[in-house]
């Protein structure tokens, strides 16, 4: 399983990876989470997909997408500040050059495996692509918004969360916002045996 980053400003031929990405997000944030997301065709989009983000895919060696996340700069419109601020202690989230927004993270439990190596493998795939870019590009901070199961599964992969305020029940879940590091110590306790990527290459234009 390898990491790879896909600018959402770019016209790369990665059409079909972005539609599969489109069509996890669709299948797993429902029944996951329980928000209210939108679903056309089968694939789930919002607002922040407008807003010319990165993604970073976890790919099988089928080349199948097995995980995504969407990667924002705070210093631009982002989930955490517009669509849950409850989730903050102040209410407001302090946008910094070096910060970066992780949201719509997941990974595809379907697929065969599920609960076992091969799951395992895609979120630690995921972890390690997504803290990889972010100092690849100069961020040392990722914040997002969570449920606190997978604040636990954060945890239990030695990179920890730090609250930036209480706990919400948004939809069916009980959500939280943190903030993670971004740095080597991290990268070295997450990567997965045999990891992969081709995401130094793709650098946002304004790092």
């Amino acid at each position: 399983m390898r990491a790879i980053a896909i600018d959402a400003n770019e016209d790369s031929g990665m059409r079909s990876l972005l539609d599969g990405m489109h069509q996890l997000r669709a299948r797993v944030f429902p029944g996951w989470l329980g928000w209210q997301v939108r679903i056309e065709q089968g694939h789930e989009r919002d607002e922040y997909d407008a807003l010319g983000p990165t993604y970073i895919l976890a790919l099988t060696d089928h080349g199948d997408v097995a995980g995504c996340a969407r990667l924002l700069p705070t210093i631009d419109p982002n989930m955490l500040s517009q669509t849950f601020p409850q989730l903050l202690a102040s209410g407001r989230l302090r946008a910094k050059p070096t910060r970066i927004e992780s949201s719509r993270f997941c990974v595809d439990s379907q697929r065969e495996g599920r609960g076992g190596r091969c799951l395992h493998e895609a979120i630690l795939t995921m972890f390690a692509g997504v803290i990889e870019w972010s100092m690849s590009n100069g961020y040392d901070e990722i914040v997002t918004a969570t449920d606190v199961l997978f604040e636990r599964i954060l945890q239990r992969a030695g990179w920890p969360m730090t609250r930036l305020g209480g706990v919400e029940l948004i939809g069916e879940t009980m959500s939280v916002a943190g903030i993670l590091p971004a740095d080597r110590t991290s990268f070295e306790q997450v990567y997965p045996p045999g990891y992969c990527s081709d995401l130094r290459r793709l650098k946002r234009a304004a790092a």
